[in-house]
């Protein structure tokens, strides 16, 4: 078995060097888009790589077409910067040329998330039952740690919650290596997570490796089921992405539908999905010109099968809402820049949840000691956020600090409340922030 993997292994190597990544950057052929194509050999999992590329440079892609029967990948991508102009950087053309040419490396490392060793920091991955005030209980716990939160990305979707953090030792700095603190500071988050829900299971990672977090979420989240569906859910259907999944019988091929808003790396979402469900696209057709997305992709599974039963075509479609639903940013937009400080997204998550707002997603970046964090919030009683809540979220950051996104004013009333606005809560009003991490028995 072993020589035979080999044997497979050294035939693909021949077949990339006799047929190497061929990428053409055409700007004059659309008068509203750049142009991007590429040519290669095909492997499962390459056009998430190129997808991924594309979407980590902030670039909008507003057509693609895919082909990959046979041996051979084929895609053009209409892609824009987040202004809708054409791509102009040099730049940025140099670095997609470099990333998905003859040079790069990326056909090599589709098969793996792409983990590789980081000295700089330590990985936490969380997943558990969404719950008020989760997120203040974690970054309490850690601040008492003496762990520096350097960079995080946090995700609520279907009463669960999914986060990666980057954390530093407080004194070093760097990466944190002892192995007994490790053990430590995973046996507490782990009780964190677990709290008082005992239905559903609480996970907690810690490792030096480096991996692409949006596909690392899209895969704990996933793992976690997130797309189990209870009784209890209750948003409104019109509200969903519309999804279906079609045999082509004649093709064997499974034909998979979507129509949503559009929003930023929409296609990144389904794409990773569905290879990480191990289907392969052989055929894709994607307009996001309008304020609608339309996706069309023709697949099969690994194993060369069209979708076998209503069970897995159930599955596939409730995965794929699933992977849609994660990133929607609903609520009021913060941004907050500050100078980067132990125990910083433990005081900002303590100030919204004494103001009874909850958060639907967050980032959290630190660039030149510099923290940039984001934030979409919205009131804990699925009411409009007013001025005078975010007055006093200001007064309490500082004016100059936090940066409002939007008109509070404007922001539409729930007049349902979601299941998963849950993870900073406004329940808790304790200002003694870090005691409220701990006062609980985690040992």
């Amino acid at each position: 078995m072993s020589f035979s993997n080999d044997m497979d292994d050294e035939y693909e190597k021949f077949i990339r060097r006799m047929n190497p990544p061929r990428v053409v950057i055409d700007n004059n052929s659309c008068k509203n888009a750049t142009v991007i194509r590429v040519d290669s050999a095909n492997e499962h999992g390459i056009l998430l790589e190129v997808v991924q590329i594309l979407t980590d440079l902030n670039l909008i892609i507003t057509k693609a077409y895919i082909s990959s029967d046979g041996c051979w990948f084929m895609d053009v991508f209409n892609v824009t910067d987040q202004d809708g102009n054409k791509v102009t950087d040099e730049g940025v053309l140099d670095y997609i040329q470099k990333s998905l040419g003859p040079e790069s490396c990326f056909i090599s490392s589709v098969r793996s998330v792409g983990v590789t060793p980081s000295m700089d920091h330590t990985a936490i991955e969380l997943t558990g039952s969404d719950r008020p005030g989760l997120l203040s209980e974690v970054s309490a716990v850690l601040t008492h740690l003496k762990c520096n939160v350097v960079s995080a990305e946090v995700w609520t979707h279907n009463t669960r919650a999914a986060a990666v953090m980057h954390v530093t030792d407080e004194e070093t700095g760097s990466a944190i290596s002892d192995p007994d603190r490790l053990s430590r500071i995973k046996e507490l988050l782990c009780n964190v997570l677990k709290g008082s829900n005992k239905s559903r299971g609480a996970k907690t990672v810690v490792s030096h490796g480096v991996t692409h977090t949006d596909r690392r979420l899209h895969q704990m989240m996933f793992a976690d089921r997130d797309y189990e569906r209870s009784d209890e859910d209750v948003l409104d259907e019109k509200q969903r992405p519309s999804v279906s999944v079609v045999n082509w019988y004649d093709k064997d091929y499974s034909v998979v539908t979507i129509r949503s808003k559009d929003r930023p790396k929409l296609l990144f979402d389904t794409v990773c999905t569905l290879t990480d469900m191990k289907y392969v696209v052989f055929h894709a057709n994607i307009d996001a010109e309008g304020p609608e997305c339309y996706q069309e992709y023709f697949i099969r599974h690994v194993d060369g099968s069209p979708v076998k039963s209503d069970a897995e075509r159930q599955r596939v479609m409730q995965c794929l809402e699933a992977a849609i639903e994660r990133r929607v940013s609903e609520g009021l937009k913060l941004e907050l820049c500050t100078t980067d400080r132990v125990g910083l997204l433990s005081d900002v998550t303590r100030i919204f949840r004494e103001n009874s707002l909850t958060v639907t997603r967050a980032e959290v970046t630190t660039k030149g000691g510099k923290a940039m964090n984001t934030f979409y919030v919205g009131d804990a009683s699925g009411y409009p956020v007013d001025s005078k809540t975010i007055d006093s979220i200001r007064q309490a950051i500082g004016q100059t600090i936090l940066k409002v996104k939007g008109n509070p004013e404007e922001l539409k009333s729930g007049s349902q409340e979601s299941p998963t606005r849950f993870l900073f809560g406004g329940l808790f009003k304790s200002r003694s922030f870090v005691n409220f991490g701990l006062d609980r028995s985690y040992s």
